[in-house]
């Protein structure tokens, strides 16, 4: 039998998963790393502690599996997407990688609508210009560091710093590249016209592949690292909410993918491209050949119950607080909870958005401000799936949720209630890991086509179906909850 492995480099962790050819979890091993945040705004990781993780994690999954090396067929890689990873000739980290949650490089984005135009800028990339994404934060460098811009000669993505360490190779996959902010949207590879405009050599970025496709093989010298066979092929993978799609079966129109991790996604795939007006939510290529897709992000979801719990009852457990927060009923009696700690990117293209708690009272405990961080969350996602809808995308046949966040029926069931719309999920947590696994399995041969692999391996249980009671209560309270972005925006000074 042959046994695939997923790599995915998250925020928080590098995650190995290994699966067998009936899409079995085998093995699943996450070593974490730090996030720096040295400056408000900034989000930096060091490149080096990707890569011990991925070493950590790839031995302790065939530990745990009592496999070698050498019963792994192909290795799919996935990870967190826009971060900017520089090298110079050598292949040397130039700098601390810049993160998808860095929002320094607003004025660079105001260059960029200005030298290309907005409706320009999202006729040929299919977005908008936000601060999380690697163009702008590779501008940046060039304004603030020019020194370390000097010495560039390489522009990788997160995942794609551990395939070179892994093979030497110098690639991506294209749903990936689609967040840069330098992908032509409709030929699914690097746009001559965007590195013209912004000045940026077209040597420096890697080639581009369809998520299934090997990009290269393990060397000996990794292989030594990790415990893996040299010579074993490693293929695109996908940006991490692609290969989560993926890894939840969300890979046909009609199903839609809902992630609640530290970042919250609606995710809708699509047969050809499809952009939002202005480009306010974000298009790409998906994982899959012949297949895009329309997702909208909010910057901080799951992480905004961590940042709560780790702040305000640091002593805790989480099921204590969603046990007081199940006792409030819906709308949290006047409180709610804008959740842009990061500042935001859909609907709200702004970095310097913040996190508010409104509408409190002496009436209010503990309780209600766990609920309303809840509701605050879901009421952001509505606002995206509102921003797909408006671009076009039918309502959802099925809703595929994973995430962290999920495994609280509290929340799933608001979810539910916010999104009016019923919420099934996969038989595995571990979606994006899971989905570059089964990408790996197409470049091996094991399924002849994603869309295979996903209907051999995935199967969909409910969890949550709307209460139309609270439904309608939820319509209402989210007419309030949109009004107060506008009202804030004035005082979001980015200080």
């Amino acid at each position: 039998m042959a046994f695939l492995l997923g790599i995915d480099v998250s925020t928080t962790a590098t995650k190995a998963l290994l699966i067998d050819e009936g899409g079995a979890v085998v093995a699943v091993a996450g070593s974490p790393h730090e996030l720096h945040t040295p400056r408000p705004l900034w989000s930096e990781q060091d490149p080096a502690t990707w890569w011990q993780a991925a070493q950590q994690s790839i031995h302790e999954a065939l530990d745990q599996a009592g496999l070698n090396g050498g019963e792994v067929a192909a290795i799919g890689l996935t990870g967190q997407m826009h971060g900017l990873v520089l090298l110079d000739a050598e292949g040397r980290v130039l700098r601390p990688a810049m993160l998808w949650n860095d929002g320094r490089a607003g004025a660079e984005c105001d260059w960029i609508r200005e030298r290309l135009g907005l409706d320009h800028l999202v006729e040929i990339t299919g977005n908008d210009a936000f601060a999380g994404f690697t163009a702008p934060k590779l501008l940046w460098v060039r304004r603030h560091e020019p020194e370390v811009y000097r010495r560039a000669a390489h522009v990788l993505l997160p995942k794609d710093y551990l395939r070179y360490r892994l093979t030497g190779a110098f690639a991506t996959d294209r749903a990936g590249a689609g967040g840069t902010l330098l992908l032509d949207l409709k030929t699914r590879d690097w746009s001559e016209e965007m590195l013209d405009a912004l000045e940026i050599p077209p040597a420096w970025l890697p080639p581009t592949h369809e998520g299934p496709a090997i990009t290269g093989e393990v060397t000996p010298e990794a292989a030594e690292a990790t415990g893996l066979r040299a010579g074993t092929p490693v293929v695109a993978g996908g940006g991490d909410q692609a290969a989560q799609a993926v890894g939840v079966g969300a890979v046909r129109p009609g199903v839609m993918a809902l992630t609640l991790g530290t970042s919250g996604v609606v995710f809708a795939p699509a047969a050809r491209p499809v952009t939002a007006p202005q480009g306010r939510a974000h298009s790409f290529p998906h994982a899959l050949p012949g297949r895009w897709h329309l997702m909208g992000v909010m910057l901080s979801a799951a992480g905004s119950l961590r940042w709560y719990h780790d702040t305000f009852a640091p002593d805790a457990s989480y099921d204590a607080l969603l046990a007081e927060a199940a006792d409030v009923p819906p709308g949290c009696d006047g409180a709610f909870f804008l959740p842009y700690l990061s500042g935001e990117r859909t609907p709200h293209a702004n970095p310097h958005a913040r996190g508010v708690f409104f509408g409190l009272t002496l009436r209010h405990g503990r309780g209600h401000f766990t609920r309303a961080v809840l509701e605050g969350v879901a009421f952001g996602l509505r606002d995206n799936l509102a921003l797909l809808r408006e671009a076009g995308v039918p309502p959802p046949t099925e809703m595929r949720a994973s995430g962290g966040g999920v495994q609280s029926p509290l929340w799933r069931q608001i979810l539910a209630d916010v999104l009016n719309a019923p919420l099934t999920a996969p038989q595995t947590t571990e979606g994006a890991a899971f989905g570059a696994a089964l990408l790996a399995g197409v470049g091996a041969r094991v399924w002849p086509d994603v869309e295979t692999a996903c209907e051999s391996t995935i199967i969909c249980q409910p969890i949550a179906q709307p209460d139309a009671a609270s439904a309608a209560t939820y319509d209402a309270l989210h007419a309030t909850f949109g009004s107060l972005y506008p009202c804030m925006e004035p005082l979001f000074t980015g200080r």
